[in-house]
């Protein structure tokens, strides 16, 4: 519909076409590399849409517009349309390539996650710019338009044109000749710059990994005080349960008391498949379809948190709300792995971490995985009277163990199941829970006869030995909290943290700080690093940057490589920064937080805009090159130019728009469609005034 409304229905169906055929040949280059179609990959190819279009869009519009030009639609005016922008298409193309290509290298959880991205949107980039090249000017003269159809869009064109010249010149040339006005437009631009920047500062528009997910489930884990019953345990659970039935979106609850839920993605990354004590229980919701709700699950979520929290807090529980992770898996959202000295400095500064982290107004589900001193039931064998009567230590322990359920008889196999059915020989929980009970449990002897257990020892309690965490065969602690609020990345709750800890001094002397890339180095003294999801968040946004430092690089060296100087090319990347001018206030004006995927379309926008701006030098170079003045050729490369470069803005922005709704890509189609507009714009003025700063330069050497 946008070519069919700026070039006709002829040049549309031209480009039309070319989409499936690049999508086709996209996804067989997926075959290959083996990439399977998911969700990621998906957005790949939506995301490819927006751009495959630009090549076929400029060879198809200079061909028609060298045909309006000569007045006859013939081969070998196409043919030279085609080598006319062949240089710049092929140039601008590898720089999108080579701006998406790095980001491939992303190291950690989250390069795997988003390779599709870089690697299909890549493999779309080359096979665009071949159906541009050999499919397109096929198409372009098997529909060539009659003769009248060319004049009446050479008229309509030429009016066009016409506006579109004294639009420049009139905004332009004093841009040109007065060198006030064009140091007053290049400082407006550098304090439009940091004035974006800044947003991030104020946190108007916050930072985040991946934004929280629509799910159709989320999950209430609940710690009973260490030592609880399981009955209590129970208890606890149905009264949380029928608080969450309340809610209407609610529409199947299962609680779990002593034991844990079927494994999933929580159970494998928290180690949630492991809850097997009394005390701890889980309660799991689930919802009703996305589409028939106006909350997301975290808001339901959040509201889930704040009217349990109250009822946990009450029975001297902790609750922690848990929502399915969009993106790479973490323990906890803010993590402090605490390392000391000793056991007990590390356990102090764990506690003392603990109470801070409660006091910071941006996290909850405040938690330690510090196990509580509770005593437990031993059973001590008199070893004399065991042997007086011919029993073994090994025969009383045996049968002790098959009474409290540890103890297997064997297995069913079932039809095609992996795993076997176990046969557990128990007594009743009524009976094995009293003591008294228990103790009259047989014991066989060699003779035949049978000995009360009670007979042959006692039952003493004793201090459950503490659980002694290790992380890279060194001891540690951890403090756990989830981010929430407008905040909800792990950087603010932890920066406010920080601050708590300037007045804080460890049992062993030492000021707490926080290290960011890394453990302490020095075991030996208390210290801490931060982990969870700013670990991932550091590794990501960091080897992005890399990625995009390479991207800058690389694209230099390709448009060096075709101009044969330095400065044009500097010209050319020019109006990279620009494009935050779009970036940072759309995401303010969209309410949206900048992610992982906002930084994507950020370094793939840089590609973009490079290929608008040689499009833009390459025409000018060519009309210097005929001895036109280098202020006259930059006004004929922005008529000639601006149109195909607005197209491909344009269909950028459409092919964004679609997944603008979606919660984890959000911020990659707002960085594409807010940065390509207002850098588009700001490129028609930039660029020019550029070539006639560099002008000396504004030729091939």
């Amino acid at each position: 519909v946008l070519v069919l409304l700026v070039l006709g229905i002829r040049p549309a169906i031209v480009v039309t076409l070319v989409i499936p055929v690049v999508l086709l040949m996209t996804v067989f280059g997926a075959l290959i590399m083996g990439y399977s179609i998911d969700r990621v990959s998906l957005f790949a190819l939506i995301f490819s849409i927006g751009i495959l279009v630009d090549d076929a869009i400029v060879v198809v519009e200079n061909i028609y517009r060298r045909w309006l030009i000569k007045g006859e639609t013939d081969t070998a005016t196409a043919v030279d349309a085609v080598r006319e922008v062949g240089n710049p298409t092929i140039i601008a193309t590898f720089t999108v390539v080579a701006a998406l290509l790095p980001m491939g290298f992303v190291s950690g959880l989250m390069g795997p996650y988003m390779e599709p991205i870089p690697a299909l949107g890549s493999v779309a980039m080359v096979v665009s710019l071949f159906a541009a090249f050999a499919f397109t000017p096929w198409l372009a003269m098997a529909l060539k338009p009659s003769l009248a159809t060319l004049a009446k869009a050479a008229k309509r064109e030429h009016a066009s044109e016409e506006k579109m010249d004294r639009l420049y010149r009139r905004f332009l040339v004093p841009l040109i000749d007065n060198r006030l006005l064009g140091w007053m437009f290049l400082g407006g631009l550098v304090v439009a710059f940091f004035a974006s920047c800044l947003l991030f500062y104020t946190t108007s528009v916050p930072v985040k990994m991946l934004p929280f997910d629509n799910k159709p489930e989320y999950s209430v884990v609940l710690d009973m005080p260490e030592g609880t019953a399981l009955g209590v345990t129970a208890n606890q659970l149905r009264v949380m349960t029928e608080k969450v039935r309340e809610t209407p979106e609610v529409v199947a609850i299962q609680t779990y008391a002593g034991t844990a839920k079927p494994f999933d993605f929580n159970g494998m990354v928290r180690h949630y498949y492991l809850r097997d004590k009394p005390w701890q229980g889980e309660i799991q919701v689930q919802l009703i379809d996305k589409h028939q709700r106006k909350r997301s699950s975290h808001q339901i979520a959040a509201e889930a948190r704040e009217t349990l929290t109250p009822l946990a807090r009450a029975a001297g529980a902790r609750i922690t709300i848990v929502e399915m992770p969009p993106g790479p898996p973490v323990l906890q959202a803010v993590v402090a792995e605490i390392y000391g000295p000793d056991d007990q400095t590390r356990r102090q500064v764990a506690t003392d971490m603990t109470r801070m982290f409660e006091q910071v107004e941006t996290l909850a589900d405040v938690d330690n995985y510090m196990q509580q001193p509770y005593k437990v039931l031993k059973f001590e064998v008199d070893a004399q009277k065991a042997v007086r009567r011919g029993i073994s230590v090994d025969t009383v322990i045996q049968n002790l163990s098959m009474a409290m359920g540890g103890f297997k008889a064997g297995d069913v196999k079932r039809g095609t199941l992996l795993e076997p059915t176990y046969i557990v020989i128990q007594t009743p929980l009524g009976v094995r829970s009293q003591i008294s009970r228990l103790s009259d449990l047989p014991i066989a002897s060699p003779d035949g006869n049978t000995v009360p257990l009670a007979e042959l020892g006692w039952f003493v309690e004793i201090p459950q030995d503490p659980i002694v965490y290790h992380q890279d065969l060194r001891p540690v602690e951890y403090v756990v909290g989830d981010a929430v609020g407008r905040l909800g990345a792990p950087i603010y709750p932890m920066m406010t943290m920080e601050d708590k800890l300037k007045g804080y001094t460890t049992p062993d002397g030492v000021t707490m700080s926080g290290h960011y890339t890394g453990p302490p180095p020095d075991n030996g003294q208390s210290g801490f690093e931060w982990g969870g999801e700013w670990t991932v968040t550091y590794e990501t946004f960091r080897d992005m940057g890399i990625a995009f430092g390479v991207a800058l690089i690389v694209i230099y060296m390709l448009v060096v490589g075709a101009f044969g100087n330095f400065v044009t090319p500097a010209v050319i990347m020019a109006p990279i920064p620009l494009t935050l001018l779009g970036i940072v206030p759309g995401h303010w004006i969209m309410g949206a937080e900048f992610t992982a995927t906002s930084m994507i379309g950020f370094i793939a926008l840089a590609g973009i805009i490079v290929r608008n701006s040689i499009l833009l030098v390459d025409f000018s170079v060519e009309e210097v090159e005929k001895g036109i003045e280098v202020k006259e050729a930059v006004l004929r490369a922005c008529k000639a130019r601006t149109r195909p470069i607005v197209i491909t803005a344009l269909a950028l922005v459409a092919g964004s728009s679609v997944i603008l709704t979606d919660p984890i890509f959000q911020g990659m189609a707002v960085s594409l469609l807010f940065g390509v507009l207002v850098s588009t714009v700001l490129t028609l003025v930039v660029i020019p005034l550029g070539c006639v700063s560099a002008g000396a330069y504004l030729k091939r050497f």
